[in-house]
Formats: structure tokens, C-alpha cells, sequence
């Protein structure tokens, strides 16, 4: 449009020119004139090329100011729009915005109009006016037309958000229940679970642009946005671990661990038992009534006795047991054969089945934290905390730098039966068959950040996910910080945007996390967790309590939780990661909401959702935010 513009101007100057040059001609040819005459004449030509010059001018102030109202109208409007329907509302605010900055018949234009319309998520403006010449009048030029254009439309800058959700058993229940601790591990009726994944997949519409399958109060998703830019969505959904393992490179898994399990130590049979005689004939034959097992073997003998009527036959029944001595404690297991070159087996065996035999032991893709320590102050946090440290690389050479696999089946609560009272850190043998079957959560798996190509994939993932397990918050964070961080362990696939279609990728990345939980953290210190068995593994801290509180809250280790999850929350924002938290239902103390506030990059990205209606608002809040516009032309 300044092409066009310009080359009217060209045209007025030089039409102007044109005129004086004909005049001077005549003049030329004239030589009965004079001086006075030629000057006389010359003045009126010269009056129209100045005066050329300075409606121009003002042709091209009047323009640009034009060009100003009519981008800040379709930015306005578009903003306006947000995710949803172009409507009346959104059209107001376009006009107003261009009356602001152009008011009507302003810089002394008439005729003016300004009109804006919307198309696939585009606003377009057209504006016109008319300009009164001046001193260009001599040259037979009264007025000028001008008209400018302009559009908007949401592009987003490459972003990258990472979903870190607590999907711990109280998102079984509703908002509004006071009661409901997991509702016996099946959804409610409007449980907060459902309620988060409406609210994470309307967030998807509106960032993605892609329809979901849900219900969705506030977005009209069409069209995604192109490959001119890069958007990658990631998931960490959390109890009191998380399902990283899979998606990690062998390497960064030891070839062993140490689990609170047991070891082999000896084995010895017992005499053999009579346990059931039945009669039977001198040539008649006896047949074993039962199958041998690893720990107890049976066998049937053929017995006699005489008396004064004669001899009585008789089939005797015996068996006798294998006493095996185990060592319980912590023991060292090897761990390498769930690695299978650059991929993973999901399956090993382990010599602690019975008798000391192979029992086959299933890895569902949790993990076991590095090292750690304990202590009231992590700020800064302690260089020995391995654990918390997010942009540590694992080598082979640093075994403080691996982690291991979580084998809940590899787990012995030694000296628990069914009870918890006798339980001891104590390590002992014992021929005892000691608890193997610690609460295990292990949510489902997390998810790298990745370009959704299609709605339907993103939302077979959300409604994957399952309620269940304690409230950890520091090991969401932490991984998610893990999975998102541009220098850490995906620092290839996170530090730069990748090619991506007829986008050649390399430009700087845009990062959100969104951390969103229900409640207060909770933990029991005879669950198996990221960091072993609290009771016995004592990680985290000493002070676990006696075995009989077992099943309840422990407030020291609900402790370190939190001052856990205070420093991690500061080192995400210190990598220049935008941290949005999210309380959702009343599952929250005042502490909590204080610390969930903190955490945040400022208050105003911190969200409280009394209810899933305000919780799918909350999300679209964020949402719409992330969703910068620019400005294309």
C-alpha cells in the first residue's frame, strides 16, 4: 500500500512539473516578454510544486496515523476474540480502538471509514479517507483518496507446556465432598479427576487449535496452527512417584539397586510327616494324592501290620518342607537385564522366589530417586542432594548421578506379617516369609513434550489417566522440571525449537509449566515410593515414627515434602520457566494455598478452582494468556 501511495505522489509532482515545463515553452518562444512577465508567469507553477511537497506531507502523516488505528483496531479485536467466536462485541472494540488512535474527519480527512471482519481466526481492517488539498488546487488537484489495510491473527510464539497433575486417589472424589479420600479407587460422579481432563484438553483447544471430544464452554477450535511454528505438549502425572522409566536412555539407569528385599542364605529339609492312611491290599498299588512344590515335597508308602484276623495294608501319605534361611535388608540386586540395547525389557527375574529360586519380577516404568539428603533448609539446595538437582546428566562413572528401577515385587517388609506393630529396621535372617506386598503407586506414564498433530491421539492420552496413591509434590515438580528443562537430560530435543515441516527450527522457545493438585501433601511411611520404603530406607528423614502409625500421615516427612517442593519451585523459575499453579477443590489448609501462591512465578499466575466449571475457566484463563498475538502486517 506505501508503494501505491507513493507512486501518487510521483504522479502529482510530476504533473506539476509537466505544466511548468509547457508554460516556460511558451515563454521561450514568447520573445516580445520581459522579465517581470516570465517571473509573474512562474510564480503560479512554482506555488503548485511547493505546495506539492507539503500535502504530501500531509497525505503521509494522515496515512500512517490511518495505518496505526487500523493495526491497533485488528489487534484489539483479535485479542478480544480470544479463543472464541468473531461476534458484535469483538467488532466494537476493533472500532473503538481505531477511533482512539483516528478519530472521525481527524487531521483534517473526510469521509472516513474503517470496517473489520474475521476469517479463520484472522481479523482483517480496511479504513479510507479523503484529503482536501491545499495549495495543489492551482494545479487543478482538489482532494486525494487514501485507504489502508491491516490483520491480525493469534500465532503463537514456539511454546512449550509441560502438564504436571497431581492424580493422586482423592481426584476420585468431587470438589465439594469433605469426606472422600479416593471413593474406594473408582470416580465419582463429577470427581475432580474427569473435571481435569475436560479442563486440560479445552486448554488444548484453545492453545493447539484442534477439536477435542470434550465439552468445551469458551472455544470454537478449527483449523490447528500450522507448522510455522512449533507446539509441544508434555504430561507428569504424580502420586508418590512417577513413570519416567521407559522414556529414558538405559544408560541412565544402574545396572544395580539396593531394595529393602531379601537375599538366599541357606536351605535345609525337614523329616518327613505322615498326614493321612487309608487301607489298601497286599498287591494293590499306592498313588501320591498331592504334587510336589518348590518348599514341600510329598510321598506315599505302602505300610502293613499284622494282628489275629491277619495282615492290614495300608497307603501312607507323607510330606516334608524345605526351611529356607533369608538374610532381610537392604539388599543389592541386579537390575541390568531390563535394558535391552538402546530399549527396554519390561521384565527380570531375581533370585528371591521360594526356595531361593528365579521369580519372574515386572517393571511398570517407575523409578527410584538418586541420593539425597535430609535437612530443614534447602536454599541453596545441598550439592550432595543428587536427587533435586534437575539438569544432572547420568553417567557410568557417577553412580550418585543414575537412578534404578521401582520392583515393588522385590520389596520384604521384614519382620511384618500382618501387622505392622512388629516391624524393625533391624536387619536379620529369618526363616520367616516375610510381607511382600508394599502399597505401590505408580501413575500412568508420563508423556515428552511432543507435537499433537491430531486431537484424537491427545485425547486417548488424558483419559488414560488414573486417581490413585499418596500426595508427593516434590517428584512432579521435579520431573517435570526434568522433561522441560533446555539444558538438562533432553537439552537436544529442548534447548532450540526442532525442524518441524516447513519450519527449519532454531529459534528460542517459550516455556510454561502448569503444576495443578487438590490437596495437601500426604505420605505413609510404609509405602513404597521414589525413595524406597520410608520406614526402612529413611531417605527423605529418620524420624519415621514406630511401624504400629504406619498407615497414617507422618508430619516430618510431610515436612520435607514441602520444603522440597519450596526449593524446586524456585529452581524452575530460575531457568526462566513460567510456573502456573493451580489449587483445585478444598482438599487445601491456609498453608498450602500459601505455599502452592509462592510457588508460582507471581501471585496472578497462581489459581484457586472451588469446582470443575472454575477449574476448565482456570485453565482457559491460562490458556488464553500463553496464546500471545502478533501482529503480521
Amino acid at each position: 500500500m506505501r508503494d501505491g501511495w507513493m507512486a501518487k505522489a510521483n504522479s502529482v509532482r510530476t504533473m506539476g512539473i509537466a505544466r511548468l515545463l509547457r508554460c516556460l515553452s511558451c515563454l521561450r518562444r514568447d520573445v516580445a516578454g520581459n522579465a517581470l512577465a516570465i517571473m509573474a508567469a512562474a510564480l503560479i507553477p512554482m506555488a503548485g510544486m511547493v505546495g506539492g511537497a507539503i500535502d504530501i506531507s500531509r497525505m503521509y502523516i494522515i496515512k500512517t496515523r490511518m495505518q496505526h488505528a487500523c493495526d491497533a483496531g485488528a489487534l484489539a479485536g483479535r485479542k478480544q476474540m480470544g479463543g472464541g467466536i468473531w461476534g458484535t462485541d469483538d467488532n466494537t472494540v476493533a472500532e473503538k480502538f481505531y477511533d482512539a488512535n483516528f478519530p472521525a474527519n481527524g487531521y483534517g480527512s473526510t469521509g472516513t471509514t474503517r470496517s473489520f471482519a474475521e476469517s479463520g481466526g484472522t481479523v482483517t481492517g480496511t479504513a479510507t479517507a479523503t484529503v482536501p488539498m491545499t495549495l495543489m488546487r492551482v494545479l487543478g488537484v482538489n482532494t486525494q483518496s487514501l485507504a489502508v489495510s491491516c490483520d491480525s491473527e493469534m500465532r503463537l510464539p514456539n511454546t512449550d507446556v509441560m502438564f504436571v497433575l497431581d492424580v493422586t486417589g482423592s481426584m476420585n472424589c468431587t470438589a465439594t465432598s469433605t469426606t472422600c479420600t479416593n471413593n474406594n479407587g473408582v470416580p465419582a460422579t463429577g470427581s475432580k479427576i474427569d473435571g481435569l481432563k475436560t479442563a486440560v484438553k479445552c486448554f488444548f483447544e484453545i492453545v493447539a487449535r484442534l477439536k477435542t471430544n470434550a465439552t468445551c464452554a469458551t472455544t470454537n477450535a478449527t483449523g490447528g496452527t500450522g507448522n510455522q511454528v512449533q507446539i509441544r505438549f508434555g504430561f507428569m502425572p504424580y502420586a508418590s512417584n512417577v513413570n519416567v522409566g521407559y522414556l529414558l536412555p538405559p544408560a541412565y539407569l544402574a545396572d544395580s539397586w539396593s531394595y529393602q528385599s531379601r537375599k538366599f542364605v541357606s536351605s535345609s529339609w525337614s523329616a518327613w510327616s505322615a498326614y493321612s492312611q487309608s487301607n489298601s491290599t497286599q498287591n494293590g498299588t499306592c498313588t501320591v494324592a498331592r504334587s510336589d512344590t518348590a518348599t514341600t515335597q510329598y510321598k506315599v508308602d505302602k505300610t502293613s501290620s499284622s494282628s489275629y484276623s491277619g495282615t492290614n495294608y495300608y497307603c501312607t501319605q507323607s510330606y516334608r518342607t524345605l526351611t529356607v534361611t533369608w538374610h532381610y535388608g537392604k539388599i543389592a540386586q541386579p537390575v541390568s537385564a531390563l535394558k535391552s540395547g538402546s530399549t527396554w525389557n519390561t521384565s527380570l527375574t531375581l533370585p528371591i522366589g521360594a526356595g531361593g529360586a528365579d521369580r519372574s519380577i515386572t517393571w511398570d516404568g517407575c523409578i527410584q530417586e538418586r541420593p539425597t539428603v535430609a535437612t530443614t533448609n534447602y536454599t541453596p539446595i545441598p550439592s550432595t542432594a543428587y536427587d533435586l538437582n534437575i539438569d544432572l546428566v547420568p553417567t557410568a562413572g557417577n553412580s550418585n548421578s543414575l537412578w534404578g528401577p521401582s520392583l515393588p515385587d522385590a520389596i520384604y517388609l521384614r519382620n511384618i506379617s500382618n501387622s505392622y506393630n512388629q516391624a524393625t529396621n533391624t536387619e536379620s535372617d529369618s526363616t520367616n516369609d516375610y510381607y511382600n506386598s508394599s502399597d505401590d503407586y505408580c501413575p500412568t506414564a508420563a508423556k515428552k513434550l511432543q507435537s499433537w498433530s491430531d486431537a484424537a491421539s491427545f485425547d486417548q492420552y488424558v483419559d488414560s489417566l488414573v486417581a490413585q496413591g499418596n500426595t508427593y509434590h516434590d517428584i512432579g515438580m521435579l520431573w517435570g522440571a526434568r522433561f522441560m528443562s533446555p539444558t538438562g537430560i533432553f537439552a537436544p530435543e529442548n534447548a532450540v525449537t526442532q525442524p518441524n515441516g516447513s519450519y527449519s527450527g532454531g529459534a528460542d522457545i517459550q516455556r510454561h509449566m502448569i503444576f495443578m493438585t487438590d490437596g495437601d501433601s500426604t505420605s505413609n511411611p510404609c509405602d513404597y515410593n521414589a525413595y524406597g520404603v520410608p520406614f526402612y530406607d529413611q531417605k527423605q528423614t529418620t524420624d519415621v515414627g514406630l511401624a504400629q502409625n504406619c498407615g497414617t500421615n507422618r508430619q516430618t516427612l510431610i515436612d520435607q515434602i514441602n520444603l522440597r517442593l519450596a526449593a524446586l519451585c524456585t529452581s524452575v523459575k530460575n531457568k526462566n520457566i513460567t510456573l502456573w499453579v493451580i489449587s483445585f477443590g478444598n482438599g487445601t489448609n491456609t498453608d498450602t494455598e500459601s505455599r502452592l501462591q509462592t510457588c508460582a512465578t507471581s501471585p496472578s499466575y497462581y489459581f484457586k478452582a472451588a469446582d470443575s466449571a472454575a477449574l476448565q475457566t482456570q485453565f482457559a484463563a491460562i490458556a488464553n494468556k500463553i496464546s500471545a498475538l502478533r501482529l503480521t502486517k
